[in-house]
């Protein structure tokens, strides 16, 4: 973990407690000595859950077993870890899940399916099923409603600062909690799910309708973010539901009307937490948002913006402060989907670069290398072909990054 914070950081919230939640940490001496590196979560009975997964080809062992848990839609248990990501760890990670799950399920007074996994951080090294043995016994015994912020702290591996957010809304006439928190700083570019994020709200929705909810607010946000283009072996969010908001009543269909309101809180509470993870991103220090309008569809749009946000010569021109709009242009040409050379038009903030396939009559260099001295930097590109538009995050790409993840194994 870096011992200095992102320039972009922004302060931890004020999280209320979650009926129905409660979490401890520990130190399990997984990577580093002295240093909490494990959450345990306890969920009331009658909790539901939902989750979103990497879409990669080499999956860790806990999304293996989350993704089986899931189909039973109930949880009582989730054990995160950070240090190492049981991931590439054959038949010794299966059985270090296995007994983690065992283990959860004896403290948690559940079954092994009800319980949810996930680690986070070196590739390829074995976890010891031990180190849980050590302290799952004892955090289950001190288990409280908070803070949230150690929950998000002990998740932590590349991280500079802890990222949470939280929102207040009403079901009807019920008001129920919305709090999440999320670890991520390299290896981001989400396929599905991105990075480790948990979600915990006290309304009383049915797994279905959750995970339909779920699935719907990930496109906007986990998967609108990227910091380096590279999907992890160990992608997960999963939101959990108790159902203990005071005179919650069950919501079975993810179209009922009343859950209009959650949606909109869920979907910012899920784009606060992306947007923190592109903040963190290793080494930077300056956060961009990529705006695609004038595109054949929306699909194509987000593709388009991607290709920018992914691109390692738009970064290290933004690194550099550097106006270099030329850049955008190559990244809108490379991403494969259909754009008119003659028609794109190119923005940093306000001020207009390029036009109609040429760079823009009134163009200012000091003006646009003036922006680019911001902390904050919105590229736009208009392709000028139809209605489609999409907006994704990343951040810019530094020597820092290069040096965090050079020493990585360290």
């Amino acid at each position: 973990m870096s011992t200095a914070v992102s320039p972009l950081a922004v302060p931890f919230p004020d999280m209320p407690p979650i009926a129905g939640v409660a979490f401890a940490t520990a130190a399990a001496g997984i990577k580093y000595r002295d240093r909490r590196d494990v959450f345990l979560a306890l969920f009331e009975a009658g909790t539901t859950v939902a989750g979103v997964f990497t879409r990669s080809k080499c999956p860790s062992a806990p999304v293996d077993w989350c993704r089986a848990a899931l189909a039973g839609g109930s949880a009582r248990a989730l054990v995160v870890n950070s240090g190492n990501a049981n991931a590439f760890t054959g038949k010794k990670g299966r059985a270090t899940t296995e007994a983690q799950g065992a283990l959860a399920a004896e403290v948690a007074g559940c079954r092994p399916d009800e319980v949810f996994i996930a680690s986070t951080g070196v590739i390829g090294e074995p976890l010891d099923a031990a180190k849980f043995a050590a302290v799952l016994p004892e955090a289950a015994q001190r288990v409280a409603e908070g803070p949230w912020i150690d929950a998000a702290r002990a998740i932590m591996t590349t991280d500079t600062f802890p990222k949470g957010a939280t929102r207040r809304v009403k079901i009807g006439e019920t008001e129920v909690m919305i709090n999440g928190i999320a670890k991520g700083a390299g290896m981001i570019a989400p396929d599905m799910a991105t990075m480790l994020s948990f979600v915990a709200t006290d309304a009383a929705i049915a797994a279905p309708a959750l995970q339909a909810i779920l699935s719907d607010g990930v496109e906007a946000s986990f998967n609108s973010v990227t910091v380096d283009s590279d999907t992890s072996t160990s992608d997960t969010l999963l939101l959990f539901a108790t159902a203990k908001a005071p005179g919650a009543t069950l919501i079975t269909e993810p179209t009922d009307p009343r859950l209009e309101d959650f949606r909109l809180a869920l979907d910012e509470v899920l784009k606060d937490l992306a947007i923190q993870v592109a903040r963190d991103g290793e080494g930077a220090r300056k956060l961009i948002e990529v705006r695609v309008f004038g595109a054949l569809s929306d699909a194509s749009a987000k593709r388009v913006a991607l290709s920018i946000a992914n691109s390692p010569l738009v970064k290290t021109a933004a690194a550099g402060e550097d106006a270099n709009w030329g850049r955008v242009v190559m990244a809108v040409g490379k991403a494969g989907e259909p754009a008119d050379r003659d028609r794109l038009s190119i923005a940093f903030g306000d001020i207009r670069v390029a036009f109609e396939g040429e760079r823009d009559p009134d163009y200012s260099e000091a003006a646009a290398s003036a922006y680019m001295k911001n902390d904050e930097i919105v590229i736009t590109a208009d392709l000028g072909l139809a209605a489609g538009k999409a907006r994704v995050w990343t951040c810019d790409l530094t020597k820092e990054y290069v040096a965090i993840n050079g020493d990585y194994r360290s």
